[in-house]
């Protein structure tokens, strides 16, 4: 299976590893990079290589390690110059508390210092260091400097440390890191200075305290919508039902449950916005009354009486008649039977500028798995069906459509 990220394919990355325990991490971060697409140089520290063996990261990254700063890469390089400025993104991971303070002071005594003040691309910094030094006033002063200066610094978070105590200290995890690179990097992307609102999950209605009618939404769609428009630049609102799902880096989490608490947050949120993509599969009908008590099992028979839930689309369309905002909106038909018609009338119906259809009745596409089979319907009547891919290459497909609206 193709492992590649297409914000991070082919990008020179500069991965720089300290004297610390979380070193091993780092490993698992050089092989998410190369994996994704990456061209990854290693630089440690000699404190570094007392945790690490440089051959674990050439083995991984097929490249060679840079330790010493008078070493040329070739022989019309000077390696710190050379990794500095071919860069897109440097990774500092584990960064301690000594190698914060020298970035903070400029100070460069090693490669890798040398090499981030050669750097022309953004630097990502991921601390790792007991919690009394993250605590101590010189780390949190250190840290505020190089964060006013643009650094980019995910975690620590907290954790067992290597003292054996508990405590905030501990180096992001790779996935993390790996995550927040592409947020870094899609700074300037084509969706930079757009705002995007997305949808993503089930809602729930309430019956009782412990009862819900619901769906069996993941919400694994839109929450990789949420990622390619992140990836592109956009400044991106997620709003999701309930979830095991972790919120992206760089994307603004907003919790709901029920379907009239996703279309209030809707509404507040696309009142400025450039785009809309309602992914989520939002209940068609709730309790009016939900019974105080859990409904106890008395009866054979129970019946619910059930009414309408509000059209968030259609709110929004009414809005956006008046406003023009959000410029471009995205909807999803999820059918089980007369999927491109039913699809297309919601498109009319609703006031699309494009809707994605999906039949969730097919074994491998639709809820809860990991690919999807779609088609594109758009308001010139344009039609294109994509063919099974995973969700991450469908949202990529979908996401350039709305960058091409955008423009339009």
């Amino acid at each position: 299976m193709d492992t590649r990220i297409p914000i991070l394919d082919g990008k020179n990355i500069v991965l720089a590893v300290t004297g610390g325990i979380a070193a091993y991490k780092s490993a698992d971060l050089a092989s998410r990079l190369v994996k994704a697409g990456a061209v990854v140089d290693v630089v440690m520290t000699a404190a570094a290589t007392e945790f690490v063996r440089p051959l674990t990261f050439q083995a991984l990254t097929h490249r060679p390690v840079a330790l010493d700063m008078f070493s040329l890469l070739q022989e019309t390089e000077i390696g710190h110059v050379a990794l500095g400025q071919r860069a897109a993104l440097m990774i500092i991971a584990p960064a301690t508390a000594n190698t914060i303070a020298k970035l903070a002071h400029g100070l460069a005594d090693n490669l890798l210092t040398t090499t981030a003040l050669a750097c022309r691309g953004p630097i990502l910094i991921a601390p790792a260091m007991e919690s009394g030094m993250w605590d101590n006033a010189a780390t949190a002063d250190n840290t505020e400097i190089i964060r006013r200066r643009g650094f980019h610094v995910v975690g620590p978070e907290p954790g067992r440390l290597a003292s054996g105590g508990y405590g905030q200290g501990r180096m992001a995890e790779p996935e993390v890191l790996l995550d927040a690179a592409r947020w870094v990097l899609g700074r300037s992307g084509p969706l930079a200075g757009r705002s995007v609102v997305l949808t993503a999950g089930g809602t729930r209605e309430a019956i009782d305290p412990v009862r819900f009618i619901g769906n069996r939404s993941s919400g694994k769609m839109g929450y990789a919508l949420a990622i390619a428009a992140r990836d592109r630049g956009a400044d991106v609102v997620l709003i999701h039902g309930p979830t095991a799902l972790q919120a992206p880096h760089g994307v603004a989490d907003v919790a709901v449950e029920s379907a009239e608490q996703m279309m209030t947050a809707v509404l507040e949120s696309t009142a400025a916005a450039d785009a809309l993509i309602m992914a989520a599969a939002v209940a068609d009908y709730r309790s009016p009354a939900p019974a105080g008590q859990k409904i106890k099992k008395q009866r054979e028979k129970l019946r619910l009486e059930l009414a309408r839930t509000a059209d968030i689309l259609a709110a929004v369309a009414e809005r956006r008649s008046r406003s023009g905002r959000p410029q471009v909106v995205v909807g999803f038909a999820a059918e089980t039977q007369g999927v491109i018609e039913n699809a297309r009338e919601k498109l009319t119906r609703k006031g699309l500028s494009l809707i994605v259809a999906n039949d969730v009745s097919a074994a491998d596409s639709g809820f809860e798995v990991e690919t999807n089979r779609v088609t594109l319907l758009d308001a010139s009547g344009g039609m294109e069906t994509l063919p099974l891919m995973s969700k991450a290459e469908v949202a990529e497909g979908i996401i350039d459509r709305l960058t091409g609206l955008l423009k339009g």
